[in-house]
This record gives structure tokens, sequence and C-alpha cells, in this order.
């Protein structure tokens, strides 16, 4: 019942955001974000910083460190970023092309994240939710994996490009391995990689394709959880400090801290919309800047 009355509050907030969107858009997300800090205390912690309500259901004494510090924005900071995914006349938020390689791929200067996952993960979910306040970007999501089968490249206003990348595993495009190893490698402005992992099944065999790509090339790439309402709280803390366990002993560029995430309920999306903002040089948060 809190999670419908959840998923209703943050479809309101969101439709009040696509309506003044259009608008003065640096006043109309710190409206749009005011819904969320209307919500009680525990539920706005929920929605918007999932990995510290978890840490509350820690037996007492036994805290380990799940880095929740590292990037630590202000509700302020995660209100202004989110004036970057308002999509609006002077901040056009759209589909530019897709590709099969990168020599397809558009030429562009602005910074650029992408995202990549197994083939079920729920990629194209995550990144619809991302743009909620942009609603006229279609992105195509489908109930049989492996649907993505190029990359996508969208246009988040002058401020970066977002890349949706071939799902690996099931159904995999035959060129996968060529088509991402070559992205990830020789893209110029790739700024961050952002990995995702199934928070209900936890680091697959197939995902080990994608970390060893990021360890080799030395990229610097994140960890998000997905569908964290598809599991109860004791799973679900168990799955995190597992793969936290196994970013601290078996990584050197992943990003230290995870961002759990749900694109169904939109737990975790505002803090990693903050994020991207910030790595992109588009938001500075408590003077920490990204490399």
């Amino acid at each position: 019942m809190a999670a419908r009355w959840l998923r209703l509050h943050v479809g309101r907030l969101f439709a009040v955001g696509a309506e003044l969107g259009s608008g003065r858009r640096a006043y109309s997300t710190s409206q749009a974000f005011a819904e969320v800090l209307r919500l009680p205390s525990k539920q706005l912690t929920k929605l918007v910083f999932p990995l510290q309500e978890l840490e509350r259901h820690f037996v007492p004494g036994s805290r380990p460190d799940l880095h929740l510090k590292i990037f630590d924005p202000s509700l302020d900071d995660i209100a202004r970023a989110e004036s970057v995914f308002t999509a609006s006349s002077r901040n056009r938020i759209e589909y530019l092309s897709s590709a099969v390689r990168l020599d397809h791929a558009p030429d562009l200067r602005r910074p650029e994240v992408c995202f990549i996952g197994r083939s079920n993960v729920g990629k194209s979910s995550l990144i619809k939710a991302l743009f909620s306040l942009a609603p006229e970007v279609e992105v195509r999501v489908s109930k049989k994996p492996g649907h993505t089968k190029k990359m996508n490249f969208f246009k988040v206003g002058k401020y970066f490009t977002l890349v949706d990348m071939p799902g690996y595993g099931y159904r995999a495009p035959e060129d996968f391995v060529d088509m991402v190893e070559t992205y990830l490698k020789e893209r110029k402005n790739l700024m961050r990689t952002f990995l995702l992992v199934d928070s209900v099944v936890g680091i697959q065999k197939t995902d080990n394709i994608a970390i060893e790509m990021c360890e080799e090339f030395a990229l610097p790439y994140v960890m998000v959880l997905t569908k964290i309402d598809k599991s109860s709280k004791g799973h679900l803390l168990k799955q995190v400090l597992q793969i936290q366990k196994f970013v601290d002993t078996k990584t050197q560029g992943c990003f230290p801290q995870l961002f759990p995430v749900s694109a169904v309920t939109y737990s975790g999306i505002h803090l990693l919309k903050c994020f991207i903002a910030n790595i992109t040089g588009n938001l500075k948060t408590n003077g920490f800047q990204f490399s």
C-alpha cells in the first residue's frame, strides 16, 4: 500500500514538472521538487537516499562501511540537478541517433555517459525514469530482453549526451564485444560508464564482461543496482553488502559508492541525476569535484 501511494505521489511530482518545464526552467524544477520535500522524513529518505534507508536495518554494532558520504549532496543540490533533466524550449532533451559502430556515432564535443548492463537488467526502464521530466523523449522499453541492438544517443540539452548501450548476455548482438569494446576504449568524451547490476540476483558471470572491459581500459565506472523494489529488505541488504565487498576488493576503477534505484517507485533516481549532473561538470555539490 505504501509503495502504491509513493508511486502515485512521485507520478504527480513528474506531472507537475512536465507542465512547468516549458516555462521558467530555473524555478520550475524547484517547485516540482518541493513535492518531494513535503514527504514524511522516512519516505523522503527511502525515495531520495535508498542506501541510507537500508542502513537503519543493520544490526546495532555491525554497521559496515557502505561509503554513504562520498557523494552526499544536499537536497538543494539535488533540486538544482533536476533542471538539467527538465525539458524546456531552452533545454531540449531528445533522441539523436543510433549506431552499430563507433565511426557511425555522432561526433559530439559535450561530455558523455553510457549505460551498460545485462539484457534484462532494466536499462531502458531506468533511462526512461531519468527522462521523466522530458516526456516527449521516446525510450523504447520492451518486455523481451535484448531489445536494444545498437548504441542509442540522447542529447540532454547543452549539458551532456547519454548513450544506451546494447545489453550483453541473452540475445546480445553478435558483434557486441567489438561494438562496445571499441566505444569504451576510443570514445574521447566518455566521462563515466554506468554498469547496471540486477539487485535481485547480484553480479553474474556475464557482468564480468563489462567489468573486465572497464578495468582493462582503466575507465571510471559506477555500479547502479536496479529493481530494488522487487526484493525484501533482508534480501536487498544481503545483495548490497555482497556487491559492496566485491567493489572494495575486486575493482580498481569502480566508484566506491553504490547507487540502488527503482524505475518503478523512482527510489534513488533523484540522487543518480545529481551524480550525473556533477560528473558531467554541470553541478558542483558540497565542494566535491569529480575528475
